[in-house]
C-alpha cells in the first residue's frame, strides 16, 4: 500500500523530482497530493486521512497542538523567500531596494498573489507595511493558487506575480524579476510530520530523513530553495 503524503505546493518541483528516486532507493510506493498548504491543512483537520504532511512550519504547528500530526516526528526540510515573477521578455524594473520596489509596484499595470498562499499572504502585509495597500488596490487580481498566478503572468493578463521564488521557477511562462529586498523578506519554512496513529509511519520516517540527506538538499537548492 502507498504512503500517503500530503504536500504543499511550495515542496512541488523538488519533491516531483525526488518521488522516484526514494521509491527505487526503498521500495516504498508513494502517492503524493499536492496542493495549496492552507487547503492541506483545512483537510487534516477534517479527518482526511494520510501517512505525511509537507507543510509551512506554522501549519505543522497547529496541526501537533491539535494532535493530527506526531510532534516528534516533525523535521525542517526546506525554506523558500517570497519573489516576483514577470513574463518572459517583458521589462524588468529594479526591486533591489525597498524603494526600488516602490517604484515598481506603483507604476505596475497589475498585480497577483494567491490569496492563501504564504508568500501571498505575507505579500499582502508587506504593502499594508509600505502604505500600498490601498493605493495599489485596484489594480489587485487576487488568484486561487500558485498555479494560477503562473498562468495570469504567462498569458500577461497581469503584470507582476508574487509567489514563492522557487514556484517562480518552476512555472511555465514566468520568469524571475527578483526576490523581495532583504530589509522586505521572509524565508518560509516546510517542516515534514507523520499523520498521529500513521500505521505506515516506518515508511514516513524514512522519507522525511531522505529528504534531509545532501543529494536531496541539492535538489532542493536547484530548485531555489534553502534547507530550513
Amino acid at each position: 500500500m502507498a504512503v500517503e503524503i500530503l504536500a504543499s505546493n511550495g515542496v512541488k518541483a523538488a519533491l516531483e523530482e525526488l518521488a522516484p528516486a526514494f521509491e527505487r532507493a526503498t521500495g516504498h510506493r508513494l502517492a503524493v497530493a499536492f496542493g495549496l498548504g492552507a487547503a492541506l491543512k483545512r483537510r487534516i483537520e477534517a479527518g482526511e486521512p494520510f501517512d505525511l504532511a509537507i507543510l509551512t512550519a506554522a501549519a505543522v504547528d497547529e496541526l501537533a497542538k491539535r494532535g493530527r500530526v506526531d510532534g516528534a516526528s516533525r523535521a525542517a526540510i526546506a525554506s523558500s523567500g517570497v519573489g516576483i515573477g514577470i513574463r518572459p521578455g517583458a521589462a524588468r524594473a529594479d526591486i533591489g531596494t525597498r524603494d526600488a520596489l516602490e517604484r515598481a509596484l506603483l507604476a505596475a499595470e497589475s498585480i497577483t498573489w494567491a490569496r492563501e498562499g504564504a508568500g501571498g499572504v505575507y505579500f499582502a502585509a508587506v504593502l499594508e507595511r509600505m502604505g500600498l495597500a490601498e493605493r495599489l488596490k485596484p489594480r489587485i487580481v487576487l488568484a486561487a493558487s500558485g498555479e494560477e498566478v503562473g498562468r495570469l503572468v504567462a498569458s500577461s493578463e497581469v503584470q507582476y506575480g508574487v509567489i514563492l521564488v522557487n514556484e517562480i521557477l518552476a512555472a511555465p511562462g514566468m520568469e524571475l524579476l527578483g526576490p523581495l529586498p532583504p530589509e522586505l523578506q521572509k524565508m518560509t519554512a516546510f517542516h515534514a510530520a507523520a499523520a498521529a496513529g500513521s500505521k505506515r509511519a516506518a515508511a514516513a520516517k524514512a522519507l522525511t530523513e531522505f529528504l534531509r540527506t545532501p543529494s536531496a538538499r541539492a535538489v532542493f537548492a536547484a530548485k531555489g530553495q534553502e534547507p530550513a
